[in-house]
């Protein structure tokens, strides 16, 4: 179940970066816009910005997309997504009118036409999902499945003691049978 719930949350938001880095990419001068109007970047980072987040949101999601590096890549997500976040907080607390641009089109809109808590809200949403991520980055058809990553320090635990196990059956002891209840309880 676990897993399921971990495979939904790496293909949203994956779907997420790369929908949002390709309406981005298919619109630079709109990107440039967006990324201007939030009115925090000296001039001469706008244009860099706006050409390099498209292309790491679209890193991103494909990442995650094939599952691969998933907890490190969760945590970058969150990371941009805090940016993101603290960009319209900003936004809204100066009194700016702008729409965000994340999802394709933003710069300057009339004052009534804002929408900072949805927007807010909405990437919060995103952030749980690669805060699950981090935590949990266990999902179905991953290549850090594949490659073996992600397995944890309890599964490379149980797999040496299961080795003890067949070696101290050969000795006759049985010491590591208490390591491996302490493992199967959780401990």
């Amino acid at each position: 179940m676990l897993d399921t719930i971990g495979t939904l949350a790496r293909f949203g938001l994956a779907a997420v970066w790369l929908i949002s880095g390709a309406i981005k990419l298919a619109s630079p001068g709109q990107t440039f816009i967006a990324v201007q109007a939030y009115d925090v970047l000296p001039s001469a980072l706008v244009r860099p910005v706006a050409t390099a987040l498209p292309l790491v949101e679209l890193v991103l999601g494909l990442l995650l997309l094939f599952g691969l590096a998933t907890r490190w890549v969760a945590t970058a997500a969150l990371v941009m997504l805090a940016v993101l976040v603290a960009g319209i907080a900003q936004s809204w607390a100066r009194g700016l009118s702008i729409d965000c641009g994340c999802f394709g089109g933003g710069g300057t809109v009339a004052a009534g036409q804002t929408e900072y808590p949805q927007e807010i809200l909405r990437d919060t949403g995103f952030a749980l999902l690669a805060v699950w991520l981090m935590v949990r980055p266990r999902s179905f058809a991953s290549l850090d499945g594949w490659l073996g990553w992600g397995k944890g320090r309890r599964a490379e635990v149980a797999a040496h003691d299961i080795d003890d196990l067949d070696t101290t059956a050969e000795s006759g002891s049985s010491a590591p049978l208490a390591n491996n209840a302490s493992i199967a309880e959780g401990k």
